[in-house]
């Protein structure tokens, strides 16, 4: 495992010099300064700070216009894009590098979403573009009926990074077939069926993941995958029970706490719901449990520290696998570890992941161990892209930078920092009811009110999601009612970006507590 080590306070990402921007292949570091002393500044109106500055030089936009852009969205493209488009004034990337990206009139944004956290180190990283180029001249593509060394060393790299038995790789190309693939490993190994998500979870869009799924806007009204039960998600926020001592995160929640030393009656309540599922719901063998270690779409929800212990024991006892999907957790966001389940202090059967483990290029990955991996093998299942060798040499290039930079550590003294200083926000603003959340995985949870915590309406959320992103600020959306902002950036932002944030964050509420 990587070990956390020194802190990085205050340092960023930053090229060594102007000079090698433009080659995209300078070496870069975690090196004291914001990117550059001569670097330029983009002021910001209403008397908020300049935004960080960045001595990267974008190219101009020479392309379509806007206007062409979107009518090729409406006529061309799947009327879901539109349906999608996230902002009602929309955005038109163009370049991005490292943490910030540059629509096509030349305005620079501070992303804090990194695509859905996917850009794990960095936009245009130039470590990874060295790594892909390499490759592109050597080897493009071949598919794993043939024998290439990329393929190979990946996957031992990979595997040397998780504890034992965890060894087995399986590439695929993107987080839903990894969970698609886990499922049916699932249900051959065991020979049963149903498999146990959260409520509120999100593990992918195919017609067999959409069944793990459990957020209706994801759900599509045809027959899709049977067998999976939805049992209550542990949110000790939202959900009937929670404490001030629950989380393993730097900030609790709001709620009070009466629990002796050691006891969390919050874990003993949803563990309970879990075991009427169990009663009620499935049969007395199932195939598996799938839980990502912080849950994601649902709103970079957190559980009792507990809770996957007991849970994973209670799987295990009725034949069950139980399936960490790291998707977003992987590879050293949540700080403290490299892989997610390893804050709660298990191991999984089975690890999914994707997202960050390609920085942005599409890749995926099933760990299992050896023996749940035989049961694999009663036919053939091939896949013409999954490890191809373009493919791993970047995921390779990704473990490298992350392990070089130090990127697990800042993570956790970067995202502690973010969340202490959000909760200054929280206890200012009525209308911020949660900051949770570990490392660069981050939610900030929105309500009418403290006391009745219920979400704040989907206008008001659009409104302050809007005003932060004209201020040059990316951030995301999620929860069941949309109602949780969530930060979960390349992890290469730094100290000073962070504190530019807080300052448009708050401008943003500022604005709609004038305005209501």
């Amino acid at each position: 495992m990587y070990k956390v080590v020194s802190s990085l306070s205050g340092r960023c990402a930053a090229l060594t010099g102007q000079s090698s921007c433009s080659s995209g292949l300078a070496k870069f570091h975690l090196g004291s300064g914001a990117a550059c002393q001569k670097a330029s500044f983009q002021s910001q109106p209403d008397g908020l700070p300049d935004m960080p500055p960045c001595s990267f030089k974008p190219q101009k936009y020479k392309g379509m216009s806007k206007e062409q852009i979107m009518d090729i969205r409406r006529q061309n493209c799947s009327p879901v894009t539109m349906k999608i488009t996230y902002y009602k004034k929309p955005l038109f990337i163009h370049q991005g590098f490292m943490q910030w990206i540059w629509d096509v009139d030349g305005r620079r944004y501070l992303d804090l979403f990194a695509g859905v956290a996917t850009v794990s180190v960095g936009h245009c990283n130039p470590k990874v573009i060295a790594a892909t180029e390499k490759q592109m001249k050597t080897l493009w593509h071949t598919t794993n009926i043939y024998i290439h060394p990329t393929l190979h060393e990946y996957c031992e790299k990979l595997a040397s990074l998780l504890p034992d038995p965890l060894k087995v790789v399986y590439l695929t190309n993107s987080g839903s077939e990894a969970n698609d693939l886990a499922m049916l490993i699932a249900r051959l190994h065991t020979g049963n069926f149903d498999i146990i998500t959260f409520r509120g979870s999100y593990h992918g869009g195919t017609q067999q993941t959409m069944g793990l799924t459990s957020n209706s806007p994801y759900k599509y009204p045809i027959p899709t995958s049977s067998g999976c039960t939805h049992t209550m998600c542990p949110d000790v926020f939202r959900g009937p029970w929670g404490g001030s001592h629950c989380r393993d995160s730097p900030v609790q929640t709001i709620r009070d706490c009466s629990c002796a030393e050691g006891q969390c009656m919050a874990n003993d309540k949803y563990i309970g719901q879990l075991k009427e599922t169990f009663a009620t719901s499935v049969p007395s063998r199932i195939a598996a449990f799938f839980g990502e270690p912080i849950q994601g779409m649902g709103g970079s929800v957190q559980y009792p520290k507990n809770y996957f212990k007991e849970a994973y024991k209670l799987v295990r006892e009725r034949g069950g696998l139980c399936i960490a999907d790291e998707v977003q957790t992987a590879f050293g966001r949540t700080g403290t570890h490299f892989w997610g389940f390893e804050g709660h202090e298990v191991i999984p059967d089975v690890v999914t992941m994707a997202k960050g483990i390609g920085n942005g290029f599409p890749m995926g990955a099933v760990v299992t161990t050896p023996e749940i991996a035989a049961s694999f093998n009663k036919a053939y299942h091939f896949n013409t892209f999954g490890g191809s060798p373009l493919a791993c040499a970047v995921a390779s290039s990704v473990l490298d930078t992350i392990k070089e930079d130090n990127i697990q550590q800042n993570c956790l003294t970067v995202g502690t920092y973010l969340m202490t200083e959000m909760k200054k926000l929280r206890d200012k603003y009525e209308i911020i009811g949660d900051v949770r959340g570990k490392g660069l995985q981050i939610g900030v949870e929105m309500v009418t009110d403290k006391v009745s915590r219920d979400p704040l309406p989907p206008e008001d959320i659009s409104e302050i999601f809007e005003d932060v992103k004209d201020m040059g600020v990316l951030i995301g959306k999620g929860g069941l009612y949309g109602q949780t902002f969530r930060v979960q950036p390349p992890m290469c932002i730094t100290k000073q970006d962070v504190d530019f944030f807080l300052a448009v964050f708050n401008k943003a509420l500022q604005n709609y507590m004038s305005r209501h």
